[in-house]
């Protein structure tokens, strides 16, 4: 079964080249740092457990239709996957979201009725509504609820990051975050899915954060 391509372990936590590692400078790692920690002990999840629950962030951007959609209050007490990335990457992106798609399909259809998932680009200068949808139409297309795109200016995709406490994109937002958060019905994300995760982590995960 496919798996994340992703840095290993913190690295998630930093910026990742998709097709090269990336290094981060070393103002962000500590900004990073101090943003969440994850724990040893994973726990009850197979992912990475944070230490700190991170907040379901508030932020506003345009869909894939060209509509505003507000994060939070569109997204507020559903399992919710958000990952940040574009379009045109060679590896991690694209893995990520068919990952993602496996992991959905195998829940029972009760449960993944109720997963919203929702990709941000860190390339809002290429990845246009009509792109995003073209992209993700490649992993979503059976399941019960299709993948959100966002996009904005960079502006607004750079202060989505900041939000969700993930590391800005650099290099045109080739080097982005790798990290895919999960959030559950209480609006906070207790695990997240870095390099080694797989789609099982995530279906043993899903249902754990669907119970609150």
């Amino acid at each position: 079964m496919k798996r994340l391509l992703v840095a290993v372990t913190m690295a998630a936590f930093g910026l990742t080249a998709c097709g090269e590692p990336a290094a981060e400078p070393a103002s962000q790692q500590e900004a990073s740092a101090s943003s969440s920690s994850a724990s040893a002990d994973h726990g009850s999840f197979r992912g990475l457990a944070l230490d700190t629950p991170l907040a379901r962030p508030s932020f506003t951007l345009t869909d894939d239709a060209g509509a505003p959609f507000d994060f939070l209050a569109s997204t507020e007490g559903r399992p919710t996957l958000l990952f940040f990335g574009y379009t045109n990457c060679p590896d991690i992106c694209p893995t990520t979201m068919a990952d993602v798609a496996v992991a959905i399909r195998e829940l029972p259809a009760e449960l993944a009725s109720t997963v919203q998932v929702v990709f941000v680009t860190t390339d809002p200068a290429n990845d246009t509504g009509p792109v995003l949808a073209e992209f993700l139409d490649h992993f979503d297309s059976d399941l019960p609820n299709g993948f959100v795109g966002l996009t904005g200016s960079i502006e607004e995709v750079e202060a989505a990051q900041r939000a969700a406490r993930v590391t800005v994109a650099m290099d045109m937002g080739r080097s982005h975050s790798a990290q895919l958060q999960l959030y559950g019905t209480d609006d906070l994300a207790r695990v997240v899915y870095v390099g080694g995760s797989s789609p099982d982590d995530i279906v043993h995960d899903l249902p754990l954060v669907a119970q609150g």
